[in-house]
């Protein structure tokens, strides 16, 4: 048996007024995504347990079968596993965005959480200079993807209260700084890294070509490394994951993953879709598990642009999920679990902890189709509900029945 799940970030939304009141998945064409639900086990699953923030790293947990109340430990240090930075048993990681701040009147907002999407040649040079200037005793600074990058603090304080940068998109910053024990170093390092910044030669060509600069770093996300049965001990089987991010990567190290370099994959709306489709069916020629992860719906939520996002997920459906559909038949039985981590809604331009819809399928089923198509509205209709996304991964590897049916 050969197992593919397929994540298209954010995927999942709200009615949105200016496309007459369907979400971006009721408005899009999906005619793969829409095979699957009429023929496929579809409803309604929780990714986020109560209580944990709607972030990437909980709900990607829980889609590849890990409880988040047992393992999460914070985003950054899946992050850092992906980057090849080893974590002592006291050493804390923090997500280090590039953002661009805007002083507005007498406070100061945030203008663009991805400082553009700077691209990561720029920003490598950027954290390069940062970690001269601002690294020592203990603080580490290493580059990542466009704006996304990491900050490791030896020996360092995971108490202190941070917020996600793309939850305050447009709002003034000065309530959602660092508060608690050690909020004082980040807050000396941020406030350090706009002097460093404000005549930075990348920024200077950056001004030069009307682009966003990077006026500053923000600190995020921290958290200790995790422990995570891989998926071979719980299942006996091999995997691969395949995604421009670095959280998914990390991840897929503690889950036993082995990544899938494809080119041309960014985790934006240029990527190669049809790529990770293609490359995806290829490691099942060697792996039992492939797990494919699109970040592109996600970008368009937190930009509140519905065109983007039905873009996105339109090629998710047809240069993705089309592509491993055209390529599964040389397996005599497969299984693939569709759904997004979260909603990230056009309405509010970040994450929320609603249900999302999925579709677990199997090539061994002989259902008849019903007449739904894959978005929010139907996944309702069906009454089928799990209430614990992580147990999925045994219905989708061993074949047992999670969900609940109202």
């Amino acid at each position: 048996m050969k197992y593919v799940i397929v994540q298209g970030d954010g995927m999942a939304d709200y009615p949105v007024e200016e496309l007459g009141g369907k979400t971006p998945l009721e408005a899009s064409a999906t005619p793969n995504m829409d095979w699957l639900a009429a023929r496929g086990t579809f409803g309604l699953a929780h990714t986020i347990p109560p209580g944990f923030p709607p972030g990437s790293d909980v709900g990607n947990m829980s889609i590849l079968g890990y409880d988040p109340a047992l393992y999460h430990t914070g985003r950054s240090p899946l992050e850092a596993a992906s980057m090849g930075v080893a974590l002592g048993d006291r050493d804390i990681a923090f997500r280090c965005n590039l953002v661009t701040l805007r002083e507005e009147g007498s406070g100061v907002v945030m203008e663009d959480f991805t400082a553009g999407h700077i691209s990561s040649a720029e920003a490598a040079e950027i954290v390069h200079d940062l970690n001269q200037k601002l690294g020592g005793d203990g603080i580490e600074f290493h580059p990542g993807v466009s704006y996304r990058h990491l900050m490791v603090w030896r020996g360092g304080e995971e108490k202190m209260a941070t917020t996600p940068p793309h939850d305050i998109t447009d709002r003034r910053v000065d309530g959602y700084l660092p508060e608690g024990p050690g909020a004082e170093t980040l807050l000396r390092l941020m406030q350090r890294s706009k002097e460093l910044l404000t005549h930075h030669p990348v920024n200077r060509k950056r001004c030069e070509r009307g682009e966003k600069k990077a006026t500053s770093i923000w600190l995020w996300g921290q958290g200790k490394a995790p422990k995570l049965p891989t998926l071979k001990e719980r299942f006996g089987i091999s995997g691969a994951v395949i995604s421009a991010v670095d959280i998914i990567n990390g991840l897929g190290v503690y889950a036993g993953l082995e990544r899938i370099e494809v080119p041309g994959i960014t985790g934006y709306f240029d990527t190669n879709y049809r790529g990770k489709g293609e490359y995806g069916v290829r490691a099942l020629d060697e792996k039992d598990l492939v797990f494919i992860h699109v970040e592109a719906p996600d970008e368009a939520g937190h930009m509140g642009d519905a065109a983007k996002k039905i873009r996105a997920i339109e090629d998710v459906d047809e240069k993705v999920v089309g592509t491993i559909l055209r390529g599964m038949d040389r397996w005599e039985g497969w299984r693939l679990l569709l759904m997004p981590d979260h909603p990230t809604p056009i309405a509010v331009k970040t994450h929320v902890a609603d249900a999302v819809p999925f579709v677990l399928f199997s090539s061994r089923q002989r259902n008849t189709a019903k007449p739904l198509r894959y978005n929010e509205r139907d996944a309702k209709k069906t009454g089928i509900v799990v209430n614990q996304a992580h147990t999925l991964i045994d219905a989708l590897i061993g074949g047992t029945k999670p969900w609940i049916e109202t």
